[in-house]
């Protein structure tokens, strides 16, 4: 190409470049507030890990972009497993029908209790499972009894018929009502908030934990993809994996919305090992 030419090409390509540099839609930083590279949170999540919780913003289209990159990047160098809050426990038959071509999507949809954002921003990472022969894991309890819960407290679900109860975690459900998080959920409703409340979040967490250890396999990573609230701080699914699982190595990322991304806001130091800074500006995905 002749050098006129390629001076031309240059000035027009390089300032676009420059200002999608100037204006990113992200930033990752570690727990201390250090700003981190991609790679350098990639090589940490690579080594000797048996759980990630990949915390989300629920309508955020780059915490679900970032869920399915860093899904495939692993997925590249070793075994994994996928599972998600998103789809509940009792639906794991439509799932795997669907993994095994069995139902279509318009079929899964009809039979499974899906997310109103499941097509936009959970179907890709199902549909990666699909293409890549992987297990997806429906770890959620079922929405009804989590409900129950709320109304009525841990004791409503001894009642449940035993086929009922294989899909919520083993009775009688460990509970400490004063770690930091679930006292944050009073705090946060005020005077809505009552101790049914935590219940209800702690059930939901009980049994994503349950339904990881119970299909986590020793040579395959499990990726799980929750609501950030759900494993913030090294709470919520984390502290009941530990419960069972003392020495369980694993690592946590949370997404959060700044209007500056140029440092780590206090408010999230130590929230999770890596954390997703996002333009409080991008468009949600409802």
């Amino acid at each position: 190409m002749p050098k006129y030419f390629l001076l031309v090409a240059l000035s027009i390509i390089l300032p676009a470049t420059l200002f999608a540099q100037d204006k990113p839609a992200y930033k990752l930083f570690d727990a201390s507030g250090n700003s981190i590279t991609y790679k350098t949170m990639l090589d940490s999540l690579q080594h000797k890990k048996d759980v990630i919780l990949f915390g989300e913003m629920h309508d955020n289209p780059i915490a679900h972009w970032l869920e399915l990159e860093i899904t495939k990047d692993m997925a590249a160098t070793q075994k994994v497993t996928l599972g998600a809050e998103m789809i509940e426990a009792d639906n794991q038959t439509q799932l795997n029908a669907y993994l095994k071509d069995s139902i279509d999507l318009k079929q899964l949809d009809s039979t499974a209790r899906l997310w109103a954002n499941h097509k936009t921003d959970y179907q890709p990472l199902v549909d990666f499972a699909k293409a890549e022969n992987l297990k997806f894991i429906a770890t959620n309890i079922p929405r009804r009894y989590a409900s129950m819960v709320y109304k009525q407290g841990f004791e409503v679900l001894d009642s449940l018929p035993a086929q009922e109860k294989q899909w919520i975690a083993p009775l009688p459900i460990l509970f400490d009502p004063q770690l930091p998080r679930y006292s944050e959920i009073l705090n946060m409703m005020g005077e809505h908030g009552t101790p049914k409340l935590v219940m209800a979040q702690a059930i939901k967490d009980a049994t994503m934990a349950h339904f990881i250890l119970k299909n986590r396999e020793a040579d395959r990573l499990f990726i799980h993809y929750n609501g950030s609230f759900h494993s913030d701080f090294h709470e919520g699914i984390l502290w009941y994996l530990q419960q069972s699982e003392h020495n369980l190595n694993y690592a946590t990322i949370t997404s959060v919305s700044q209007k500056n991304l140029e440092n780590l806001e206090k408010e999230y130091l130590n929230q999770a090992d890596f954390i997703i800074v996002i333009d409080e500006d991008m468009t949600r995905t409802y």
